[in-house]
This record gives C-alpha cells, structure tokens and sequence, in this order.
C-alpha cells in the first residue's frame, strides 16, 4: 500500500481515528504543498512552508481540469498553460508535435503502463459462450487499431500485465495472433454461429474518447469486411457516468476500456481484472472487481494465484504465477487486451525538469518556471 500514491501518512496529532470523527472537510497532507482551494475544475496548491524536506522548485502549482481534449488543447495552443498532459487526442498530439519547433515548445514522451481492453460480458449472450469469446480474440487485428486509431502513438498490447513489466508475455498474440480471421471462423462454427445464425454483439465506449471511437470503427469495419455475413458489430457510446454504472450492471455485453494503474507493480494489472469478492462458477461474479469491470469473470484459479503472489517473497516464484495468471487470461478470455499508449507531456520553452513516472505521474514539486526565459 505505500506504493499507492493515494495513501500518505497523517499526523495522529492531527487527525483522531474513531467512531464519529471522520472529517471530510478537512484536508491533511504531509507533502510539499497544502490545498489552497479545489473546485471541478481547477486545485490550487500552495507551497508548505512547514514541510520537512526540500522546498518545491516553485511559487506552487495551478492544476486545471478539462472537460474535453478540444479545451486543454485550445487553451494550450493559445498560451494559456505551462504544461499540457493528458487525455489529449491523437491528432492534436501530432499537430503539437509538428508545430512545436515553430513555437518553441517541448515535447516530451515516454512509455506507459497504461493498458485498453475489450471486456467480455460472460453473463449474457453472445460472450457466456467460450468458442465466441476465443474467437472476437482471434478476429481483432490491433496493429491495425493502433495504425488507424494512434498514428504510431501506440502499440499493440497482447497481455493485461503492460510490457513495461519483465514479467510481460504476449500470450494473446501466441495463441490467437492479429486479425486471425480463420482460427476465428472455426471457434464461431464450434460455437454454431453460420450464415444463417450471425454472431452479433455490441462495442460501447465512453462518448467523450475520440481514440476508442476510432477503435470501435476500426474493429467493426474489419470484422465485417473479412467475416462477411457471420458477424455483426454495433458500435454504440453513452456518457462515461451512465456508461460505468451500465457495465457494473451487465447492461453491456462488451466495452471499450482503460487502465491507468495505482501503483507500479504486476499485482495491480491482474487483481482488477481476475479476482471476485463473491460469486461462483454458475453465478459468475456478483461484487467484486471483474463486475465493476463489466466481464463478471469467476474464478477460484484466479483468486487463489493472485493471493499467492501477494504473499510470496521470492521473485523467481512470483514470476512464475504471474506466467500461470497470464495463460489463465487466455484460456478463459475474460478480455481481450488491445494496446499500450505511450505518454506525451507538452510545456512551454520556461519550463523545465519535467518528467513522467513510470506510473504516470508528474513530479509537481520538481517543475521549475524560468520568469527571464518567459519574459523573452
């Protein structure tokens, strides 16, 4: 849990545990900075003068929060920010990158541990059934999605555990391969899916995500052109509130999704998507993380190898479960992995020592602004 940037030590000085004084109002950190305002859309953090360690490279940092890729785009574009990161489009990261000599800006890239999936409903039609799920695996063609969809600012990702793990293993590419359209005729012929009885399902994603419109677009556009007359894809999208609590519900029988880690381990790329809380094998999961994921995956297998590598202090052992949990990923295909984005940050030419984490974190306390460079 101290890898989990989400948890910081508090003061027992300044905070009293018990029933009845929990105090949501009040804000207590430890860090370089202290919570000037917050508000939906911008968080002000001021410098801690009390702070035991060094003092921040800066006066304090103003972080503003977008609604959409257009708006922190435009309001970058236009000067009105130091740093742009984030949720970004693949074109406009491309524009900024063609036009930043131009304008002096810095580009700065580096890899993610960012991973986007197609997670598989097995408690309705048409995924409750094996053969069809071995065989959407087997159809999809990721090279091509991250052709269309990312202009080369992603790569094709064949396993849940990112490849920035030594532990990676593409065993989705070894056992089902890219745009494997005819292994995947013959798990649709053993799941009784023919011309006369199509297979049909449904791609959701969140409205406000232009890459995985694109993916969707790209999947169906290419499944229906090589399995013509055997399968049908809908591409459909909601809201990303509506659309989360529908896929919690098993409203969806597939949906487009992405996983920014909590913390920079393996553990955090299986035990969100394999483990289940309460269910069984006939119920499948009925509270657990693979419900909230949308794919009610079930797995006595799963809970028992996650828990082991939680517990197990020799690296070469917990390898090794980490291997038998990514070959359980393919012979049960609760998701299909898809691909791994790759990060970019953009700043202005006064702005400097910014880095990405390999959890995707900004060090706000390292970023320093050159007043005589901006006044240039």
């Amino acid at each position: 849990m101290l890898t989990f940037s989400g948890v910081t030590p508090v003061s027992p000085e300044a905070y009293e545990v018990g029933a009845g004084e929990f105090n949501p109002d009040t804000f207590i950190g430890s860090g370089p900075y202290k919570l000037a305002s917050f508000s939906s859309d911008v968080i002000k953090l001021d410098v801690n003068e009390d702070y035991w360690g060094d003092r921040p490279a800066n006066d304090g940092i103003d972080i503003q929060v977008f609604t959409s890729a257009v708006n922190l785009y435009n309001t970058f574009t236009s000067g009105g920010l130091d740093v742009a990161y984030q949720t970004l489009d693949p074109d406009q990261i491309a524009q900024l990158e063609e036009d930043a000599p131009s304008n002096d800006w810095q580009v700065i890239e580096a890899g993610s541990t960012v991973v986007n999936y197609l997670s598989l409903n097995q408690k309705i039609a048409p995924f409750d059934d094996l053969n069809v799920r071995k065989a959407v695996a087997s159809m999809i063609d990721r090279q091509l999605i991250s052709d269309r969809a990312f202009k080369g600012q992603a790569e094709p990702l064949y396993s849940l555990i990112p490849k920035s793990f030594p532990v990676y293993d593409p065993v989705f590419e070894e056992a089902y391969g890219d745009g494997n359209y005819d292994e995947a005729r013959a798990y649709l012929e053993a799941a009784g899916i023919t011309e006369a009885n199509p297979l049909t399902f449904e791609i959701w994603y969140p409205s406000a995500s232009t890459p995985r419109q694109v993916a969707a677009q790209t999947i169906k556009q290419s499944v229906e052109q090589e399995l013509s007359n055997l399968v049908n894809v809908t591409v459909s999208t909601a809201e990303s509130a509506t659309l989360w609590e529908n896929v919690e519900s098993g409203a969806y029988n597939s949906v487009l999704s992405n996983w920014y880690a909590d913390y920079f381990d393996p553990e955090n790329f299986v035990q969100p998507f394999l483990t289940c809380d309460e269910g069984s094998n006939e119920t499948l999961c009925t509270a657990g993380s693979t419900q909230a994921n949308g794919s009610f995956y079930y797995s006595d297998t799963a809970n028992q190898l996650v828990a082991e590598q939680n517990a197990e202090q020799d690296p070469t052992e917990r390898d090794a479960i980490f291997a038998d949990l990514q070959q359980l990923m393919i012979e049960d295909v609760p998701y299909v992995p898809l691909w791994q984005t790759k990060d970019y940050v953009f700043t202005t030419a006064d702005v400097s020592n910014v880095a990405i984490e390999p959890n995707q974190q900004l060090l706000f306390w390292q970023i320093d602004k050159n007043s005589e460079q901006a006044a240039k």
